[in-house]
């Protein structure tokens, strides 16, 4: 079950929603429902799912619903048609006193403007959600505490907000969100009125913590860079339409329309594309207990100058090449232990073709991907790395043939891409 799923909901501002649906039912735009009955459509029939642990970003250019849609999520807008349920609950059935307690113990909400209290601490700011709860002084201080060193913020507790600067700001509104310990976070444009390193530096620091906390996150932004950085999935929209819905990886290499290719077409394929979207399968592999000669049968019968060998868990164990091979055979070794090498830079499915591409200089064969069990799960060989970089892998592939680009790259061995 998904953490979060949205179905067709809809959010019309004015005194005759049921204007408006009904032209949206006969095809009308939000422009032109506008002209025709003076009701804004700020949200139309959006549908989607965010699963436990997510980034889910929502973006797009201002006007396109975006934060309207965020804020359906938590019922600061109550939505005009359309159902949100949370862990298997409507929550738009909700009475008033139950969206209190969904908001007070499921959700959390870090807005653009920090929105801190000037004659609070940073200490009292960051425990405030606390003291709504009315959990007693000292366990919320201490939360707060654990929080704000969590943030970076260690030192600062009894500082007053015109004393940080925005960034320190926006670091409090975030602790103050993760104190009472969501399950969801509401993010909107969180990192917008920051100057751009700080912004960047905000940027890594949700990263970082994502990945202690597994958070479930529905973040807003109209940035593309910082959606492509963040999102696990990313939606974009437009005139209150979600027109697109997919990982970076996907919008940027399979754009659903002319509106999201025009969008995407200036960004840094190079700090979006992984290696998980390029590599290739390992084929061919051999096991410590091969004999030289069985591995020397499997280089020579795909063409190639080396193999990796991995245990019986296809947990990498590193590679060997046909000249050692030849060698160990002439001495009669009976298994490839001895001729192992094991400098194989590895990488993880989500590294980018720009970190990848820092590395694959110096590497004496392939890089290999590997999952976190150290298992392979595929290998890239500099050509792929090269035809990502300019923005053109698929075309590349299909014009050169996949054989002609392993040609190209002299020592790339170990695999037929």
């Amino acid at each position: 079950m998904a953490k979060i799923e949205v179905k067709n909901v809809t959010k019309v501002f004015g005194n005759h929603p049921e204007k408006a649906l009904k032209l949206v039912e006969e095809g009308y735009s939000k422009d032109e429902i506008m002209e025709k009955t003076g009701q804004a459509v700020g949200v139309l029939r959006a549908s989607f799912e965010v699963e436990e642990g997510e980034t889910f970003v929502v973006m797009g250019l201002s006007g396109s619903g975006k934060s309207t849609l965020i804020r359906c999520l938590n019922l600061l807008i109550t939505p005009t048609e359309g159902t949100i349920v949370m862990d298997g609950e409507d929550i738009t059935a909700m009475n008033d006193e139950q969206i209190k307690t969904m908001r007070k113990s499921k959700q959390s909400m870090v807005f653009q403007r920090f929105a801190l209290f000037p004659h609070r601490t940073i200490l009292d700011n960051t425990a405030f959600g606390l003291e709504i709860q009315k959990i007693d002084k000292q366990e919320r201080e201490e939360r707060a505490l654990k929080t704000l060193e969590m943030v970076g913020l260690k030192g600062w507790e009894n500082r007053y907000p015109e004393q940080l600067s925005g960034g320190m700001q926006q670091r409090v509104g975030l602790a103050r969100a993760l104190t009472v310990d969501p399950e969801i976070l509401l993010m909107d444009e969180a990192f917008s009125a920051l100057d751009p390193l700080i912004r960047r530096e905000m940027q890594d620091e949700l990263l970082d913590l994502q990945e202690k906390m597994n958070k479930t996150i529905v973040f807003i932004t109209h940035d593309l860079d910082e959606a492509l950085k963040i999102g696990d999935r990313v939606a974009l929209m437009k005139d209150g339409v979600i027109v697109q819905i997919g990982t970076p990886e996907d919008i940027l290499t399979n754009p659903a329309n002319e509106y999201v290719a025009k969008f995407v077409e200036d960004v840094d394929m190079s700090k979006v594309l992984t290696a998980e979207g390029i590599m290739n399968d390992p084929e061919v592999l051999a096991f410590p207990k091969d004999g030289p000669r069985v591995a020397l049968r499997k280089m020579r019968e795909e063409g190639i100058s080396s193999i990796f060998v991995v245990d019986r868990n296809r947990r990498l164990v590193g590679y060997v090449m046909a000249e050692d091979a030849a060698k160990a055979a002439d001495r009669g070794d009976q298994d490839l232990t001895q001729i192992i090498k094991e400098d194989v830079i590895t990488v993880k499915p989500e590294n980018t073709l720009n970190e990848l591409f820092e590395v694959s200089a110096s590497a004496p064969v392939p890089l290999v991907v590997v999952n976190e069990e150290h298992k392979i799960q595929g290998i890239i060989i500099r050509g792929t790395i090269l035809a990502g970089l300019v923005k053109q892998t698929d075309e590349l592939i299909e014009t050169k043939g996949e054989n002609d680009i392993e040609k190209e790259t002299s020592g790339d061995v170990g695999q037929n891409t």
